[in-house]
């Protein structure tokens, strides 16, 4: 088994169980602060993990500077997908207060084609037929999830031609739709800018390659949000601050999901990656059942068995 499969599994079980904390934490916080708190928590264990892995990288090779350089590339990727990561948040974090769990965060799972398409643009990242399949069959998965609950089609009067028309009226009555597909867009546009900059720095070995633009990626989005918030919303901040026993929570799950993404997408295209990750989907499924409560239908379950025979599909090529 290549060593991405299941490092990408790891991080996509700790992204999800950072998603149900975050959640939680939004009923004591508003949306921007939800979202600023993974990024302000996560910062101290980033430099951990930094520290611990070059301290180990250090010994190994006998060498003091094991710790690459900076490069104008490198920090516009990082930059890049930084803004685009904290958008996609508090778009997901905004998804859980209109629709289930569950249903939220199958919306932003579009994001593997968009992935695709960036990391061809940005990159020159390539797909086999068998990995496009797997792609689009777990596309048609997660398509199948979303599921607005109730005889929406009949309310909306969808079965009526003229295909515009239905789209436009579909879109004009769930407004979670264009949120969802743009957090979708919005994190594919960060994991192919992440990629980028951990590919851009030379030699060190993948993990500290990974490590070093999470910790740049990491504080850049902490500085840059909290100087927007001391400047527009200073009242949120002392809150982020006063949550900290719960937001600490978020910080350390969300640093390991990362740390997991971050490595994987150095080691494997990005595309192929947060195709697999779409097994966080089921790990939310079961969050949603356990913690939430939330049942599932006959469609959800052919959602899942979709995605996870994209996977499958994916995973052995």
């Amino acid at each position: 088994m290549e060593l991405w499969i299941p490092i990408t599994v790891a991080a996509a079980l700790f992204q999800n169980i950072r998603t149900a904390l975050q959640k939680h934490l939004k009923g004591k916080l508003d949306t921007t602060g939800a979202t600023y708190a993974r990024f302000l928590y996560a910062v101290p264990f980033t430099w951990i993990y930094l520290s611990l892995l070059s301290s180990y990288e250090s010994l190994r090779f006998s060498s003091i500077n094991i710790l690459p350089s900076p490069n104008p590339e490198f920090l516009f990727f990082c930059a890049l997908g930084g803004i685009a990561q904290i958008l996609a948040t508090f778009l997901l974090v905004w998804l859980f207060g209109q629709r289930n769990f569950a249903v939220g965060t199958s919306l932003t799972k579009t994001e593997a084609v968009q992935t695709a398409m960036f990391g061809l643009i940005l990159l020159g990242d390539t797909l086999s037929f068998q990995a496009i399949s797997g792609i689009l069959i777990s596309l048609v998965g997660v398509l199948t999830l979303y599921r607005k609950t109730g005889s929406s089609a009949q309310k909306m009067n969808l079965s009526k031609p003229g295909i515009g028309q239905r789209i436009g009226t579909l879109l004009t009555q769930d407004k979670s739709i264009l949120p969802g597909i743009t957090a979708g867009a919005l994190f594919a546009l960060s994991a192919v800018s992440y990629r980028a900059a951990s590919l851009s720095l030379e030699g060190n070995g993948f993990a500290i390659q990974s490590a070093y633009t999470l910790v740049w990626v990491t504080g850049f989005q902490t500085l840059s949000m909290g100087a927007y918030l001391v400047i527009r919303k200073p009242g949120v901040l002392s809150r982020v601050f006063k949550s900290w026993r719960a937001a600490i929570w978020v910080g350390l799950t969300g640093m390991l999901g990362s740390a997991g993404w971050f490595t994987a997408m150095t080691l494997e295209n990005a595309a192929h990656v947060r195709t697999l990750g779409q097994i966080e989907l089921i790990f939310t499924l079961i969050i949603g059942y356990v913690f939430f409560k939330e049942r599932l239908s006959r469609k959800e379950l052919i959602g899942v068995c979709l995605i996870a025979a994209g996977i499958l599909t994916l995973v052995i090529e």
